[in-house]
């Protein structure tokens, strides 16, 4: 059996995701009460934009750290790509 695959920031990638589970099962609750679109709208945003990011860190903490270890000693031209790539990723 292999390792846990783990990084520093996937503790705080949890509790936002937990906090976002909290939040949507009381959107799930609003919607039960009857309460108005425009509320259910506003908070299913806070919660899209909480997982957004959630994910948004995964993807940066991979780049950092695997894609890192794997491109190694690679060339400086090669380097120059991969740093590229990686500052570019921070607008998706």
């Amino acid at each position: 059996m292999s390792e846990p695959h783990l990084h520093e920031t996937h503790p705080d990638i949890a509790k936002r995701l937990k906090r976002a589970e909290g939040h949507l099962r009381s959107i799930i609750e609003m919607i039960a009460a009857g309460r108005p679109c425009l509320d259910l709208a506003q908070q299913l945003r806070a919660v899209e934009k909480a997982i957004g990011q959630a994910k948004k860190t995964l993807i940066q903490d991979h780049l950092d750290h695997c894609l890192e270890q794997a491109a190694g000693q690679a060339p400086r031209e090669q380097r120059r790509s991969l740093d590229e790539f990686k500052e570019i990723t921070k607008y998706l």
